[in-house]
């Protein structure tokens, strides 16, 4: 079974390469280039069963779409990524930079998908 993943960073680059990566690992992709955009396709797709989401992004951060996410979806499995802070609110994180790999271990140690 295919998952659904939600991508979500203000960096059209990045959002690319995430969707490219977790494609090649099989899973569904649907993006975001904010968090008010995501709630609304969380809002709007019930497909969605993972949520990746950059820390840093102006307006609503990673942290506060996290969960706000989770109030909408509370089975929802979230994954943070950041480049520059550490873990805080008990979400899993991955650093970037990462390749692949790296993606694919996080994606199956934290929410046991694709």
């Amino acid at each position: 079974m295919r998952h659904t993943v939600l991508v979500v960073d203000d960096d059209p680059d990045v959002l690319d390469v995430m969707v490219g990566m977790l494609q090649d690992l099989g899973c569904e992709t649907v993006s975001a280039n904010s968090g008010d955009q995501a709630l609304e396709t969380l809002r709007h797709n019930n497909k969605i069963s993972i949520l990746i989401t950059d820390i840093n992004m102006p307006g609503m951060d990673g942290h506060e779409l996290a969960e706000r996410a989770r109030r909408l979806r509370p089975e929802l499995k979230i994954l943070q990524l950041s480049g520059r802070e550490r873990r805080r609110d008990g979400y899993p994180m991955i650093r970037k930079p990462f390749d692949e790999q790296d993606l694919s271990r996080v994606m199956q140690e934290t929410t046991g998908k694709c």
